[in-house]
């Protein structure tokens, strides 16, 4: 029997990654999103959240409390486990919810979560109010010194040696020149 002895491939075709087959087809996005890889897992983490949100809405109504569902942000930590963290906007949900933490725990394990503790915390608020220039001041040029800071200036001047440096640019500085 011959042997049959394969010489390596040239190096030139050694460098290059194969070509992607022509026939894939394509997919649904929703295909990507639920992909393992990717955007699954975000997918999924954000499904969990949507039931859980659902899920603490009625346990609310259970205790009386729907009507505060749609004020709270939900999410569990990420450094502890069955530890539920609840964002709310004021103080006065956060207080109220603080009362029935107890009870808000035995319904949401009657719905198959298990959660060991609730830690209730305000939203940072953006601040209403917004500093913006006054009218006419968008582009005005600083008009120089008040009396106090030019007696100070001209005070400094005179105790300055007549050859010094320090002199002349406080010197310019009063007159208004740049540099």
């Amino acid at each position: 029997m011959k042997s049959l002895s394969l010489s390596p491939a040239p190096s030139f075709f050694m460098n290059f990654a194969p070509k992607p087959s022509r026939n894939k087809v394509a997919h649904e996005w929703l295909d990507y999103l639920r992909d393992s890889e990717g955007l699954g897992n975000i997918f999924a983490k954000t499904e969990d959240l949507v039931k859980l949100k659902a899920n603490l809405s009625l346990a609310l109504t259970e205790l009386g409390l729907g009507h505060l569902a749609p004020k709270i942000e939900a999410g569990w930590r990420t450094n502890a486990q069955n530890e539920l963290f609840l964002l709310v906007s004021n103080a006065s949900i956060a207080s109220r919810l603080q009362q029935v933490l107890p009870s808000l725990i035995n319904e949401l394990s009657k719905k198959g979560y298990v959660c060991s503790a609730i830690k209730v915390r305000l939203k940072p608020t953006s601040p209403a109010w917004e500093v913006k220039p006054r009218d006419g001041e968008k582009n005005s040029r600083p008009r120089g010194f008040n009396q106090v800071a030019r007696a100070s200036w001209e005070g400094l001047l005179d105790k300055l040696a007549p050859d010094s440096d320090l002199r002349k640019a406080v010197e310019r500085l009063l007159q208004g020149k740049p540099k």
